[in-house]
């Protein structure tokens, strides 16, 4: 093992544990009985926002390997993604477990009747497939660009997640809105980027020269 390998893995670990803390820190305080007087809402509430938080960590990757060159945040993006699925399954379950106690036919009522869970449980299925199939050998069973079209899906996801929190919170939307915000300007760097890489911009801009013209005619202003 090389010298960087080395440290890439000693940094992939120390990522991990720290993406752990969140949990580590619940864990401590059901061990000390200080989670508040509603233990199972503040659970909820800890696990959906680190959610959304891993969703945003892992949108933001692209964005920074490209406007900085830090190319190896790819090596994470997996790591973020999973673990995003990770704190969305013990949301779900708290809600399964701990909120309902696997009173299917009451969830089934919430699911059908109110709005925030019918967006967050869509969120959460669609949190499955990208889980099941980040494995390296599903990805070179699939192949790349299959992987990758399937994957788009974390969109829907973000967006659908930020829907959820706003319309479960009632009263004070301004963290719910500064998360959408943060997702909106993640999304539209990837529509800004897939238009320059087509070359739309300088298709768009009034007055420009084409190419060839630009090259023979350097003279020109």
């Amino acid at each position: 093992m090389t010298r960087s390998q080395w440290q890439i893995g000693l940094l992939k670990t120390a990522v991990f544990v720290l993406s752990l803390t969140p949990l580590g820190y619940l864990l401590w305080l059901a061990a000390t009985g200080d989670l508040s007087a509603n233990p199972i809402k503040t659970i909820t509430e800890e696990t959906g926002i680190w959610t959304l938080r891993f969703i945003v960590v892992t949108l933001s990757i692209t964005p920074l390997r490209k406007m900085f060159g830090w190319s190896k945040l790819a090596r994470f993006r997996r790591m973020f993604g999973l673990f995003a699925f990770f704190y969305g399954f013990l949301h779900f379950t708290t809600y399964v477990y701990l909120d309902q106690f696997f009173a299917f036919d009451e969830m089934l009522k919430d699911i059908a009747k109110r709005p925030f869970i019918t967006v967050g449980f869509t969120a959460f299925l669609l949190m499955i497939p990208l889980a099941l199939t980040s494995p390296n050998r599903v990805v070179r069973w699939m192949g790349g660009k299959r992987w990758q079209r399937l994957h788009r899906i974390v969109y829907a996801v973000a967006i659908c997640g930020v829907i959820h929190y706003l319309w479960l919170v009632k009263a004070d939307t301004s963290r719910p809105l500064r998360y959408g915000a943060v997702i909106a300007a993640l999304l539209l760097f990837r529509v800004w980027d897939y238009l320059r890489s087509k070359g739309v911009w300088r298709r768009l801009r009034p007055g420009q020269r084409p190419a060839v013209s630009q090259e023979f005619n350097s003279t020109q202003p």
